[in-house]
């Protein structure tokens, strides 16, 4: 298994992580046995970072508790990363922030009994809170890493101005944002910040929530708790232009004998060696078809046509508007 470097401060994780959520949430019903031998192949296959948040679930922290139950016998072998920040008592789940100090340390100890383990290897803040500075958030965390509770503190869905202000407090190593060939968002003002401060980029949904994986049946067609029944990249003209961009990327992969979802996870691994995309899947299948993806090779050409198929990413946006302000926190 390739290794990456993200940040400063010496966090090292598996060039391909796994992304937990959907193991509990967004993307219909699940099995508990399936999530948690996925799991333990990604182990076995080598994959050591492994992605969990308090907010992922039914609440009560259940996707932590799935991890922490499906790597007990080799935590020390991995690397756990959550996340702090949501009001867990707002209706609907997600709608109220929360980044006060108590609530942090009370989700750090939530997590750590969750996860069953001694310590939190990267601690997130999942989205900002305005009602909290960021540098008190970021004292709080630097606290719990001198107290040995957390290693490394990360950031997720902010811009430039407040990755700045959180590192001269407490040093990020990593930030995770929406990057995929589907979402270039982070390109342009983001990711030259992270590599002026040493900052590691973590993506997620990575393959477009599943399109670039050949999910890309209409909106309506899947089950009335997942999220793509609500994403605008699944809807009318939206679904119908980005149809077609994966048809293209489909005979590009098929040329190089790969697969769709292989492509897109190596054009994403090859944008940098800060770059860990953390994709998500509850199938040993599927995660034995995108580690493979570490072997995929592309040329310059190869890259060239890639952007020449998606330019800018996908039709449609990745979020509602009502939600769009939690992510341009600059």
């Amino acid at each position: 298994m390739q290794h990456r470097n993200l940040g400063s401060q010496g966090l090292r994780v598996s060039a391909l992580g796994l992304g937990i959520m959907g193991m509990s949430m967004a993307y219909g019903a699940s099995d508990k046995d399936e999530s948690i031998a996925t799991i333990r192949r990604a182990h076995e296959l080598g994959i050591d970072f492994f992605d969990t948040a308090e907010l992922y679930g039914s609440g009560a922290g259940s996707n932590e508790i799935l991890l922490g139950e499906a790597v007990e016998e080799f935590r020390d072998e991995v690397v756990l990363a959550t996340k702090f920040g949501f009001d867990m008592t707002a209706e609907p789940l997600g709608s109220g922030f929360d980044s006060r100090p108590e609530n942090i340390r009370k989700v750090a100890e939530n997590s750590l009994r969750h996860l069953r383990s001694d310590h939190i290897d990267l601690f997130y803040q999942h989205i900002s809170d305005p009602a909290v500075p960021v540098e008190e958030v970021a004292g709080v965390v630097g606290e719990l890493i001198a107290e040995g509770k957390v290693k490394y503190f990360g950031l997720s869905n902010v811009g430039p101005h407040y990755i700045r202000r959180a590192h001269a407090v407490t040093p990020v190593s990593v930030l995770q944002y929406e990057y995929s060939l589907f979402e270039r968002e982070v390109e342009e003002k983001i990711l030259p910040v992270l590599r002026e401060l040493g900052i590691g980029l973590v993506p997620y949904s990575p393959l477009g929530r599943g399109f670039l994986a050949g999910q890309i049946k209409p909106a309506g067609a899947y089950a009335a708790d997942d999220m793509r029944n609500w994403d605008e990249r699944w809807q009318g003209e939206n679904h119908t232009y980005n149809v077609h961009a994966v048809e293209q990327l489909k005979g590009l992969a098929g040329a190089l004998g790969v697969t769709t979802a292989q492509l897109s996870l190596a054009w994403l691994l090859a944008q940098g060696e800060d770059v860990a995309p953390i994709p998500g899947t509850r199938s040993t299948k599927r995660l034995k078809e995108n580690a493979d993806a570490l072997d995929v090779r592309l040329s310059a050409a190869d890259l060239a046509r890639i952007t020449e198929i998606l330019p800018h990413g996908s039709a449609g946006s990745r979020y509602p508007a009502a939600l769009l302000h939690s992510f341009t926190t600059d």
